[in-house]
């Protein structure tokens, strides 16, 4: 099918309301506007210069964390969560209690990231790992009583107060089985030639579409970007997050979506999708150049320490996965005394390193704020 010829579905008439059913996705797709062929080329070329980046970079799993921590920050922003950066790297008691559902939200992100990309060592990407990534986002925090890990069984809606009012209303939940069923066969379908980034494009759309649970969609749809392009080995390492390009553009991706919806405009959604790609990419790119150049500082102002260079290059390697420490816990992980993980982090804030972030005379909190800029510039 041509993504120019694309009818993106019909409208149903239900009780007092219509909803709208999609098309189904599991077929060939090809195209005649040319701007998706160049925009298709650059952002696989710059794809590969950030897996380059990927395997290049020293112990690049403590990194990727970062980024996991970004995405789940800016995905939950996009949805109203209101958790910055630096707070989201904080531990719990650190936050102010009135934003800690908020907090919780977003640690719940980075559990269910890391989860479903553990997973995808084993078993392929599959609604069923969709659901156990959905049950893990939503425990514990608003929407833990909406049916977590579970396909939804009544009517939601995006906008209004509801399904009469709504901006769109997704289809009837009687055929969300076999619109989910669709969606998993188009993405592992190796009988049909489509590239990977373009079905990564057709694919999130036709899930937020879907709007398979009763909360959580925005972000397991974002989240099913990244498993789907690590999952064919598109991405070495889970290292692409689009949420940030989706936030800053947040118009332009709501509009993009409700295109394809309203008009059957495929094309502009996949040319949105593939900028987005080709921007993230990019930025991503450059982070881990930044992230290289760093760590060789780190790494030569670990050298002066002398004899204990090697508790200074262990410290360094814990801010990389905590950027915010406190003294107890340089004692406990590094395995030292109070008096040498005291002296240790006097010395680091002495050299600029760590920056006390809390103005408490107990309890203190040290930032690496070098590290964390190069994840929120």
């Amino acid at each position: 099918m041509k993504i120019e010829e694309f009818k993106s579905g019909k409208w149903q008439q239900q009780y007092q309301y219509k909803s709208f059913t999609p098309s189904t996705i599991n077929h060939e797709w090809n195209w005649e506007d040319a701007r998706i062929n160049v925009l298709l080329e650059k952002a696989t070329r710059v794809l590969g210069e950030l897996n380059a980046f990927s395997t290049m970079v020293p112990d690049v799993d403590l990194f990727i964390q970062m980024h996991i921590s970004k995405e789940a920050q800016t995905s939950s922003k996009i949805e109203g969560t209101n958790t910055s950066m630096e707070e989201a790297l904080m531990p719990e008691e650190a936050v102010a209690p009135e934003r800690r559902l908020d907090w919780h939200e977003v640690r719940n992100y980075v559990e269910a990231m890391n989860y479903a990309i553990d997973e995808l060592s084993r078993l392929p990407i599959s609604n069923r790992l969709l659901l156990q990534t959905h049950k893990i986002l939503m425990q514990g925090v608003r929407g833990k009583h909406k049916n977590p890990g579970e396909i939804r069984s009544a009517q939601n809606w995006i906008g209004g107060k509801g399904p009469m009012d709504a901006v769109f209303v997704p289809p009837h939940p009687k055929e969300v089985p076999n619109l989910m069923s669709d969606l998993e066969k188009f993405m592992h379908n190796d009988a049909i030639s489509v590239p990977d980034l373009v079905r990564a494009a057709i694919s999130h759309y036709h899930f937020e579409t879907i709007h398979p649970f009763n909360d959580g969609n925005g972000r397991v749809g974002r989240l099913l970007i990244t498993l789907f392009l690590v999952s064919k080995g598109v991405l070495q390492k889970p290292s692409l997050y689009l949420s940030d390009y989706f936030e800053k553009n947040r118009a332009n991706y709501i509009d993009g979506l409700m295109r394809v919806r309203t008009s059957n405009d495929l094309t502009y959604w996949v040319r949105f999708f593939l900028s987005a790609v080709l921007a993230t990419a990019e930025k991503g790119t450059e982070t881990f150049k930044q992230i290289i150049n760093l760590k060789n500082e780190m790494d030569n102002i670990c050298m002066s320490f002398g004899r204990r260079a090697e508790q200074a290059n262990s410290l360094v390697r814990l801010l990389y996965s905590k950027p915010f420490v406190t003294a107890r816990d340089i004692e406990v992980e590094l395995k030292i005394s109070t008096p040498t993980a005291n002296k240790l982090l006097k010395e680091f804030v002495e050299k600029d390193i760590l920056k006390e972030v809390t103005g408490l005379l107990r309890d203190r909190l040290y930032g690496f704020r070098r590290y964390m800029n190069l994840f929120t510039s």
